[in-house]
């Protein structure tokens, strides 16, 4: 799975991940020790979670997460 997590929300990324696996909210929580209502809590935006956890769930499903310093425009600044 490959995608520029700039372009997305906390919670779109947890959802993606989770979908790419197949498994149910309840499913995926517990693979990490979390819960269901953890979980869609997370996917709806109300909470966001740590980033302890992402790299928790990249090591259990084998995801790759790279941290690229943004380009700098013509004058200097970085891009959005």
């Amino acid at each position: 799975m490959k995608f520029k997590a700039n372009d997305y929300k906390p919670n779109e990324i947890l959802f993606f991940i989770r979908q790419n696996t197949g498994k149910t909210q309840a499913e995926f929580a517990k693979t990490i020790h979390k819960s269901k209502d953890w979980q869609q809590s997370n996917e709806l935006g109300r909470t966001n979670y740590l980033f302890k956890d992402l790299l928790e769930l990249a090591n259990k499903y084998n995801i790759e997460i790279i941290i690229q310093e943004k380009k700098k425009n013509s004058n200097g600044t970085k891009e959005q």
